[in-house]
């Protein structure tokens, strides 16, 4: 598949699996890579970048080893599946003559429209894509600004290495499913975030959360993640029942294979997510903790 075409599929799975991140510097004492052990098993779980910078890689030695140890690769929905991400890009544009202009406010749409050249967007180009995806389009934007690209998101690094080595890959959950999202919002949950979004890129609110994440990975710390994840919510409209959706109510079906990984099957798999999902009493990390398994960060 051609660069072009796997930035933008890229793009649509980093903006199903939450917020993206820096990855660890070398003097990080610690990286966002925790060992799960059970009696037969163990696996490893990294908390991914979805988009990035080329200088980036190889990742630290400690993921390579962890990644190069392991049988299985498992990712959230493989962003390379061409098939499967032309399904969900579909699942994200209006079919005429619906587009952003018949379905959201003038007053909000204005404001959406305005900050269009600052990225370089033609209007035309996004006016048919279903509001989530088309402020979210925005917020990605704003972190290519900064040097961060969909393209040289770890997924894509650590899928196609796998596929050079030869390793299984497995999906946590897939295009489907990450379709059902994206059509779960309500129509008031989708009006909320979409202004809270716009705010948040006219305030340098945005700008202002990637910097403070970056910080977070870099000292290898998943509550300053969640910390920088709660000061959003505080102030965006609509983002803590984004969070709730797209990230926590997800989790419950991915602990039991994760589960069924380390207790039926004896290869070792190298899990790999969005940052936020390890987060918190509520991510995966303290979830499988809790159900007994051994959990120690590398």
């Amino acid at each position: 598949m051609n660069r072009p075409r796997r930035t933008a599929l890229a793009l649509l799975a980093a903006l199903l699996s939450g917020a993206p991140c820096a990855f660890a510097q070398a003097l990080a004492t610690k990286h966002y890579l925790w060992e799960v052990s059970s009696i037969t098993n163990r696996v490893y779980l990294y908390g991914t970048v979805h988009a990035g910078m080329a200088s980036w890689y190889p990742l630290p030695s400690a993921v390579e080893d962890a990644f190069e140890g392991s049988h299985v690769l498992a990712v959230e929905a493989d962003v390379t599946d061409a098939q499967a991400m032309e399904k969900s890009r579909a699942a994200a544009l209006y079919t005429p003559p619906a587009n952003l202009t018949t379905q959201i406010p003038p007053g909000d749409y204005a404001r959406f429209r305005r900050l269009l050249p600052r990225y370089g967007i033609p209007e035309e180009q996004i006016v048919r894509v279903k509001p989530f995806m088309a402020v979210s389009t925005l917020v990605f934007s704003e972190w290519a600004m900064l040097g961060y690209l969909p393209q040289y998101g770890v997924d894509i690094y650590l899928i196609d290495k796998a596929k050079q080595e030869n390793k299984k890959i497995v999906e946590l959950e897939g295009a489907d499913e990450q379709i059902k999202l994206m059509d779960s919002l309500s129509n008031d949950e989708t009006l909320a975030l979409f202004r809270g979004t716009v705010e948040s890129l006219e305030t340098g609110l945005a700008r202002e959360q990637v910097t403070d994440l970056v910080k977070a990975w870099q000292a290898g710390d998943p509550d300053g993640v969640l910390a920088v994840a709660r000061s959003y919510n505080d102030k965006v409209e609509g983002a803590a029942q984004f969070e709730e959706r797209f990230i926590w109510s997800r989790h419950d079906a991915m602990v039991a294979k994760i589960a069924d990984m380390l207790d039926r099957s004896k290869d070792r798999c190298f899990i790999a997510v969005g940052a936020l999902h390890l987060a918190g009493p509520r991510g995966l990390v303290e979830l499988l903790r809790k159900k007994g398994y051994v959990v120690k960060q590398l």
